[in-house]
């Protein structure tokens, strides 16, 4: 694909990198514009079509419209698509077409532009291509993907009972589904695992074992942990450490893939929730306060405990990876009672651990 798109440059905000959108600049033609919470393909922007390699071709149902380097003009747009509503582009249901080269300048927007839309050989710029909206609406760039049967089956909320495991809940043509699956620590199973969520991308046998060094019994945990295996379900971001031993789940990874960190796009996002005790009696036991995985680490350390941040381990996930290069590789561990967070430079929480 190198000598197709010879520059590919990716976009976000490092501060906020977990609430705000991803934009990937593939040169010279392509610009897509991915969603900030569900990191799903929101918008795609087709431009300079005319310009160098590779040639562009545009198919609509089974009409070739335009191809190679013949124009794309209003005419043929009028013809294949039919009429719509007047304005300075034209606008269809999922796509739009525009006659600027760029974002359509503020400043233009008082002067008369009538004469010029109404011009038949006027071509195509710019093709935006967006969800077709229910409603048939204006599609904002920030807001997120509708809901449609490819998300079907994932994980729209992962909720974290500390101490305990993580309440999953999935997407269904309903929007959220009223059934949920809870995986137990010390409780789950590996066959467990394979009926409720299918068999797992990976099973990956545990082979790194120098956090053992940190356990007052290190010869034990070797020991112990020699056998132990991962079940990786990088399409739901979640990865289980199961007991080589008894086959239950001992310890659950559950990711932000967040960008800029080192595992970005090789998970996909789990919209995790820590869920803590209820603070008073009018918050009930149906709403207990949460913290989710857009807040800031301080907000989040303070929520598990009130006092200063325990002491940090430096982790570097590039060290045995030379051909990454990252500006910000390093991460900071900080354990608390049943959890471990993975931060970044950022204050953004990469990871969580439940034991």
């Amino acid at each position: 694909m190198q000598h197709l798109f010879p520059q590919v440059e990716v976009k976000f905000d490092t501060e906020n990198a977990s609430t705000t959108p991803v934009i990937l600049h593939l040169r010279p033609h392509f610009d897509l514009l991915f969603s900030a919470y569900h990191q799903r393909l929101h918008t795609i922007c087709l431009r300079r079509r005319r310009g160098p390699h590779p040639p562009i071709n545009l198919r609509y149902k089974d009409s070739v419209i335009c191809s190679g380097e013949e124009p794309l003009v209003k005419l043929q747009i009028s013809r294949t698509f039919g009429p719509t509503y007047p304005g300075d582009e034209l606008k269809y249901p999922g796509v739009w077409f525009s006659f600027d080269d760029d974002a359509i300048n503020e400043g233009r927007k008082g002067s008369s532009s009538h004469a010029t839309t109404d011009n038949r050989s006027k071509e195509v710029k710019r093709i935006i291509v967006t969800q077709k909206d229910a409603q048939d609406g204006e599609h904002d760039p920030l807001d997120e993907v509708t809901l449609c049967p490819v998300m079907y089956g994932e994980i729209s909320r992962a909720v974290v009972k500390i101490n305990n495991g993580v309440l999953l809940h999935f997407y269904g043509p309903s929007g959220f589904t009223t059934a949920s699956l809870h995986v137990r620590l010390g409780e789950t199973t590996a066959q467990d695992l394979n009926i409720d969520l299918g068999p797992p991308s990976r099973v990956h046998y545990k082979e790194d074992e120098r956090m053992a060094i940190h356990s007052p019994n290190p010869h034990m945990e070797d020991d112990n942990q020699s056998t132990d295996y991962f079940y990786n379900y990088f399409k739901h971001g979640i990865d289980f450490l199961i007991s080589g031993q008894t086959h239950i789940v001992r310890k659950i990874i559950l990711h932000s893939n967040v960008p800029g960190s080192p595992l970005f796009q090789r998970y996909q996002r789990c919209p995790w929730e820590l869920e803590g005790k209820p603070e008073d009696d009018e918050d009930g036991t149906d709403s207990p306060p949460r913290m989710r995985f857009t807040d800031k680490f301080e907000a989040i350390s303070h929520f598990l405990s009130p006092s200063d941040p325990p002491p940090s381990m430096v982790h570097d996930r590039t060290e045995y990876e030379d051909t990454i290069t990252l500006p910000s590789a390093t991460s900071r561990l900080y354990g608390y009672d049943g959890v471990i967070l993975e931060v970044n430079e950022a204050s953004q929480v990469v990871a969580v651990m439940l034991f």
